[in-house]
């Protein structure tokens, strides 16, 4: 899946919004060993978290960190391990355990957005400890990296239909460099051991069900836990609910078609504004920004950061902003300053905020993202845990590429669908049409996305034929109408995969997710997550009641 952020708060964040197998051998099974020689993982689940102060970057002082150890190899328990990184805003009422967020990417660093956004989620700590934390080969959670090397299908269209091997080549090259620079955790990336990883953090926090609340990918990973963990599902919210079925290739078409539409609204809104640097017609601004994307891919501009700006970062950076009308202003000025002074700098912000494929080699698509920081392993509290292989990694040993190289990573895991050169081959010139129908602005680069699986491993199986029929409490499910990342009929498609658990909310307004623009979502979503109290399954949400 595309990347695909949160949207809250909108001047915060922009995106948050495996290249192998995954193993399924303990997959759904408990967590001790048992009699027939499954792995034992009770060393993992008897751990719990010890809390200290965070220090970092702006990092509040009411938040606290901490760490759990987990299995490198499910299968191999006894073997290496690794360390997720944590955060929490303590219960500040009458506590009844805790509520745990992922706020989507996939690739998105919980412990860094909970730091910055935990604002959004303080009616929340009446009754729980707010919790979120870095998943498996993100931030401080043994990062993986591709070394900044990055193969793009945005060539000129014509060399690459001549000679899509060469491409491919690339492609294989740019796999290669991710799996030498991401370490012993690549393999073992995804969403299948990072529910696993969610069930340990669940015991040593204390709980016996899990209470979560998922964003985007977040959802993903709350409807596989429910099929791993059926019995122990608390109260699940899932917010932008992502496609369990569909293959990558479709979802690119997809978040095409929705980020252009996406992109019509925001221009049918800046015509109205006489700044807008497109103009005041509509159809002539939409021409304008298709010929500005192909004369920076044509003559790319310099940048303080000593990469050129190309036609495919813009559209990295229109995408992003389109994830929240409040940050059209901003888009704006930003647009005006690269169309009339040739000034990068305020749309580079979008992009390095969030996922971007850069169009050439070496250049990094985040920035460095704070980390969780704390004191030294000496001064802190001592986790009650296994000896651990794979420690937090330092917030300035963060990868750049990080984000970009984990949705990667994390994408491939969970999707099988491997087609061979000749299939690409064959196919490349029908894709490239339909991604470009679906959208003249977003479609080259939606393609590059889905093609990046190419080199590595065939993903898991699991999501696609397992998650499904979940026999769990209710699950609440928020689908928004005009969501340019997670289709409202995802929503739809998925709480029928799901089965008779899942209720949908319909927000009726635009945006990607609905927690963090609306009202009504927002108190509906509370009062379940509070209280157990759920709207009725259909129930709607007015765009009058957008924050």
């Amino acid at each position: 899946m595309p990347a695909k952020p949160s949207t809250w708060p909108a001047l915060r964040r922009r995106a948050l919004m495996g290249a192998v197998s995954v193993s399924l051998l303990c997959a759904g099974l408990p967590a001790a060993a048992a009699d027939d020689g499954r792995p034992d993982l009770s060393r993992f689940y008897d751990q719990k978290v010890a809390w200290g102060p965070c220090e970092g970057l702006q990092m509040p002082q009411d938040l606290q960190c901490g760490k759990v150890t987990v299995p490198l190899d499910y299968a191999r328990p006894e073997a290496e391990t690794l360390d997720l990184a944590l955060a929490r805003y303590r219960a500040s009422g009458d506590r009844r355990g805790s509520v745990v967020l992922n706020f989507g990417g996939p690739g998105g660093a919980g412990v860094t957005e909970l730091a910055y956004s935990g604002k959004e989620f303080m009616d929340l700590t009446d009754t729980y400890d707010v919790v979120s934390f870095d998943p498996r080969g993100v931030g401080r959670s043994s990062p993986v990296s591709c070394g900044g090397s990055y193969a793009t299908a945005g060539d000129d269209t014509d060399d690459v239909l001549r000679d899509p091997r060469d491409m491919l080549s690339r492609l294989k090259r740019a796999a290669d460099a991710c799996a030498e620079h991401s370490g012993p955790v690549l393999p073992h990336i995804g969403t299948v051991n990072a529910s696993r990883d969610l069930d340990v953090i669940r015991q040593a926090l204390g709980d016996k069900k899990l209470n979560y609340l998922g964003f985007s990918y977040g959802t993903r990973l709350g409807a596989v836990y429910a099929a791993q963990f059926p019995d122990r599902v608390g109260r699940l919210a899932l917010d932008g609910v992502d496609t369990l079925t569909a293959p990558l290739t479709e979802q690119g078409i997809a978040g095409a078609r929705g980020q252009q539409t996406a992109l019509e609204d925001f221009l049918d809104w800046c015509v109205e504004d006489i700044a807008c640097p497109f103009g005041q017609d509509a159809r002539t601004a939409r021409e304008e920004v298709l010929r500005l994307v192909r004369s920076l891919d044509q003559d790319p501009l310099p940048t303080d950061f000593g990469y050129e700006f190309t036609g495919q970062d813009l559209v990295g950076a229109i995408g992003q902003a389109l994830y929240s009308r409040e940050l059209w202003p901003m888009l704006e000025r930003a647009l005006a300053s690269l169309v009339e002074d040739g000034d990068t700098r305020r749309i580079e912000a979008f992009v390095t905020g969030g996922y971007s494929v850069p169009g050439v080699p070496g250049v990094p698509g985040v920035p460095g993202i704070p980390g969780v920081g704390g004191r030294p392993d000496a001064e802190r509290p001592r986790e009650t845990g296994p000896e651990t292989d794979g420690g937090l990694t330092d917030e300035e040993d963060i990868p750049l590429d990080n984000l970009a190289a984990a949705l990667m990573a994390i994408n491939c895991a969970d999707d099988p669908d491997r087609p061979t050169a000749d299939q690409v081959t064959r196919d490349l010139g029908r894709l490239r049409a339909a991604y470009e129908q679906a959208s003249p602005v977003f479609g080259r680069y939606r393609l590059t996305e889905v093609l990046l699986c190419y080199g590595r491993p065939r993903g898991t199986d699991y999501i696609r034929d397992e998650v499904k029929d979940v026999d769990t409490p209710k699950l609440l499910l928020v689908g928004t109408r005009g969501d340019p990342a997670t289709p409202y009929r995802w929503t739809v498609e998925t709480a029928e995969r799901l089965g008779s658990s899942a209720v949908v909310l319909d927000n009726r307004a635009d945006g990607h997710t609905g927690y963090g623009s609306s009202k009504c979502v927002h108190r509906k979503v509370d009062d379940f997550l509070r209280y157990g109290s759920l709207p009725a399954n259909g129930s709607s949400c007015g765009a009058e009641e957008r924050q």
